[in-house]
Parts: C-alpha cells; structure tokens; sequence
C-alpha cells in the first residue's frame, strides 16, 4: 500500500504539472489579478477497484463536485472547432472547471448524430456540429472538466414544424411564429418534454455529468401576440404556470434513475416576480424540483446593465435567496454576463465580469457560468489556477 501511494502520488504531481492534453501553464509574466487565487475544488474521491493494490487503477479519473462549479457556456460550434482547445487550456489555467454545452440549442440541431426517433424525423442529426463529440468528451474528462449537457426545450422550429400536433398554430391553422419568425412547440405537449428527457438520457450515456433544461417556458412575446397562438396540448383548466410545471415535473421523474444533477435555467426576473411572467415560471415551482436552479440574473431590468454588474447580480440573488430560505431548495448557480449587452456602454471587460463574481461570492454563492454566445472568455476576469493542489489531494485522498 505504501509503495501504491508513492506511485500515485507520483502520477499526481506528473499530471498537475502538465494538467492533460492541453495543459497551459501561466508564465512568470503573467500579471497579478486582484482576486486572490482559487481555493482548491473539490472533487470526487478517486475509486479503486476491488483487486489486488498493485493492479488497482484510478476509477473515475477526477470530476469536480457539482457543488461548486465554475463554468463557461460553451456553444456547440466551439465545442466541435479547434476553439476547443484554447477553451481547455482557459480552463487548465484558471479556476474554470465545468463546460456548459449546447446538446440541442435553439435551432433544434444536435451536438452529436442521435439515435433518438424524434431526432431522426425532424432532421436534427442532419444538422449536427460535432460527430466526434464523444472523444472531445473522453479529452474534457482527462483534464477534470465537468461536462453539462444543455438542452433547449419549446424553441425548436425542426419539431416544430416536421410534427405539427406538437406545435403552436395560429387562429389560421398553420404554424405560429415569434417575432423574428421562429416556430416553437407546444409547451404544454408532454411528447415535447419526453423527447427532451430521451436526449437527456443519451448525453448522460455519453459521458455527461449533468443535465441543464433552458426554455422551460411560453414564448416571451407581447400578450397581443400570444392571443394569436393556440396550444393544442394543453389540459383542461391548465394555464401557462401549470403547464410548466407539470412538464419539469415529468422530466425530474422520468430522469431520476440516470443518478445525475437535473438543472433549469430561468428568467432572471422570476426570483423577484409574484406571478409568471407570461412565459409560465414561478421561482417556487423550481426551486421544489430542481437539484440546480440557474438565473439569468444578468436580464434583471436594470437600465443600465453593463454599467451596474455588482449591483445588478447583487440585488437580484439577494431577492433569490430570500425566496429560497426554508424551502429545502435547491443549490443556485446564475448565469453571470461576460459581452456587451446591445451597443451601451460600458464595454463588458474583465473587471464588470469580476465585479459580478464578487456580488455571488459576498453572498456565499460560489458556483456560477458565465455567459458569452460567441463562448469567447477572457483570461484575466478568472483567478490563476494553483497548480497541484487539486489532484494530489485527490489521489491521496483515494487510498486512505
């Protein structure tokens, strides 16, 4: 055993010093940010398997907690182009550990070719971005980063419009539009939600750590607008509320025996709203389901809101916070601005992005993503990595 534990901690200190496939490691010119360094994450007790010591492997190889992720949303573009890999050398030199990637976005296309029925009929493996992605997946993993598939539920104009009984209709009969002329489907359908639960199910085979759901909800269209849109689906004496949570219901279920987090992004105005929005979300109903809530706490209404990140992310987890307490809630982890919103000034740079980090972290919340759709971060709104610490703590820590 002792000469088992040199080895690993041999291994340990081989792998900090060079942290995988695509290690970077910051040079002496690199400047001081005034954050201090990252405290150590934690991790998942590295498991041995039941043989004899001396041919016992690591078993997994090094997954961050869930509870304290630090991650960027990562668009499948970038997770299929050479992006990629600057990407994982940000995060191998950065307190980054966690991607948030686009399984199915709003276009309805997928990451990856998918033997799921739905996908094959409407079209969405024609469209996909990367055909590689589980050896992109296999190389996230040796470099620690946990991976969150994110799926798109009612905006997806490929289901929406190659299964109309799915689908919002107009008083026409023909399918309803938003305004930049998406289709989107019936939220209240439940074969949407099923569809999304299946892609669920197969990114978590394919080697994802956690689910995340975004537009669980209504279109966010004026009300003259939505007086035009039928939904099909919908129960008898259900509204927009209830039909909502109806669905994320179904999915938590139906999702719970795959053992992985089940994660939603809302509205950043549901943790101060006293009713739905319009779209259907109400913090509560959220918070009772979820493992992780996410809000888009950047969209908060301020009018001025690349001029006022600490405050802005300030008021609005406080206002989280006080609706949580007592529930038995959920972990909340928001969605943090890193680009320029619209053409205001102040341009976005790394200080706004910090600025937004301290409001979550004076508040005890120290898991966060950060928002780019480019997924273009810059290095110096992210604390240094300290190198070795996170591994050899681990290994050690495996053979107790």
């Amino acid at each position: 055993m002792r000469s088992l534990r040199q080895c690993l901690i041999v291994l340990g200190a081989a792998l900090a010093a060079s942290r995988g496939l695509a290690a970077q490691e910051p040079g002496p010119e690199t400047p001081a940010l005034p954050l201090p360094l990252a405290p150590a994450a934690d991790h998942v007790i590295v498991l041995l398997r039941g043989v004899e010591p001396r041919y016992a492997l690591p078993e997994p190889l090094l997954l961050p907690a869930a509870r304290a992720v630090k991650a960027l949303y990562v668009n499948a573009w970038a997770f299929g182009s050479p992006k990629l890999r600057t990407l994982i050398e940000l995060a191998d030199s950065t307190e980054i550990n966690a991607f948030v990637i686009d399984v199915k976005d709003d276009s309805g296309c997928l990451l990856y070719p998918s033997a799921v029925k739905t996908a094959q009929e409407v079209g969405a493996t024609l469209c996909v971005r990367a055909k590689d992605a589980r050896a992109r997946l296999d190389t996230l993993r040796a470099h620690g980063i946990y991976t969150i598939a994110r799926i798109v539920v009612a905006k997806d104009p490929l289901v929406a419009e190659h299964k109309v009984a799915w689908s919002v209709r107009d008083t026409a009969g023909e399918l309803w539009r938003d305004r930049i002329g998406s289709a989107w489907v019936d939220a209240y359908n439940d074969s949407v939600w099923i569809y999304a639960a299946q892609l669920a199910e197969e990114a978590v085979h394919m080697g994802f750590a956690e689910v995340q759901f975004d537009y669980v909800r209504f279109p966010d269209e004026p009300h003259e607008r939505l007086m035009t849109a039928l939904f099909p689906g919908k129960h008898p004496g259900e509204n927009f509320r209830a039909g909502v949570r109806r669905n994320v219901t179904l999915l938590k279920r139906r999702l719970a025996p795959l053992g992985v987090p089940v994660t939603f992004d809302v509205f950043g105005l549901t943790v101060s709203a006293e009713g739905d929005l319009g779209i259907g979300q109400v913090w509560e109903d959220f918070t009772s389901v979820a493992d992780v809530i996410l809000p888009m706490v950047y969209a908060y209404g301020y009018s001025w809101p690349n001029g006022q990140p600490y405050e802005i992310v300030r008021h609005a987890l406080r206002e989280a916070l006080q609706r949580t307490t007592g529930l038995g809630a959920p972990r909340i982890r928001p969605y943090l601005q890193a680009f320029t919103l619209g053409r205001r000034k102040p341009r976005y740079t790394p200080f706004e992005i910090r600025e937004e980090i301290r409001a979550a972290e004076e508040l005890g919340i120290d898991s966060w993503v950060l928002w780019n759709p480019r997924s273009v971060y810059q290095r110096d709104c992210l604390r240094p990595y300290r190198a070795g610490v996170r591994f050899a703590q681990s290994v050690i820590g495996g053979v107790e």
